[in-house]
């Protein structure tokens, strides 16, 4: 007989729209496509992203709370639990995140830790900066979904703190993922070093984009 703990998929996180074949979470828009519920987060994520950028000073000391808070800016038309710590395990290609009773306390050491130390993101440790926290949040995967973007979009506000152009994530694809993968697996044991390499390479795009659209 399998052993089941309370931190196994139940409730509302675990629920799939019916009628997608357990393919789509279940949403407060009723859709049941992956792709337009791909279409919907995207969306979602742009306008929350312009809510954030207007709302988000330059000295701000990011908290886990803000955290929460543009998970729920974002996700909260779509999802119910948008914005509230996940109840249950996840892991993603073999790798499993933290625990979910582990996150109240991570998230509260995250504050105390690299977003005391990083936010306000300042320019001359900005790759630095942008790893630790990326890393961080990543490995700790706070929500039942949308952990990934989320993180781009905090590295997004950070960057603009420290006077940069709005991040160009486009050296994470193709080849630049696996990088990404691996640098994110080298952070499991507090080096950040190849993250942060991996952020150098969006600085330095950003800015070349940023000029060759003046």
């Amino acid at each position: 007989m399998a052993v089941t703990t309370r931190y196994d998929p139940h409730g509302i996180e675990a629920e799939f729209e019916p009628g997608s074949r357990g393919r789509v979470l279940r949403n407060a828009l009723g859709i049941i496509r992956v792709r337009d519920i791909q279409l919907a987060e995207s969306q979602a994520l742009w306008l929350a992203q312009r809510q954030a950028i207007d709302t988000f000073s330059e000295d701000r000391r990011v908290t886990a709370e803000d955290i929460r808070s543009l998970h729920r800016m974002w996700l909260g038309p779509i999802y119910p639990w948008a914005g509230e710590y996940r109840s249950v395990n996840i892991g993603k290609g073999g790798f499993q995140f933290a625990g979910a009773h582990l996150i109240p306390g991570l998230m509260s050491k995250l504050e105390r830790g690299v977003l005391a130390r990083f936010t306000p993101c300042q320019e001359p440790e900005a790759a630095e900066a942008l790893a630790a926290v990326h890393a961080e949040l990543i490995l700790i995967h706070p929500f039942r979904d949308g952990n990934g973007r989320l993180a781009r979009l905090l590295a997004l506000l950070m960057g603009l703190q420290a006077g940069l152009p709005p991040l160009d994530f486009s050296p994470l694809d193709g080849r630049g993922k696996m990088r990404y993968i691996a640098a994110i697996h080298a952070a499991m044991g507090r080096d950040y070093r190849p993250l942060a390499a991996v952020f150098e390479r969006i600085i330095e795009r950003t800015r070349k984009r940023a000029a060759s659209s003046r």
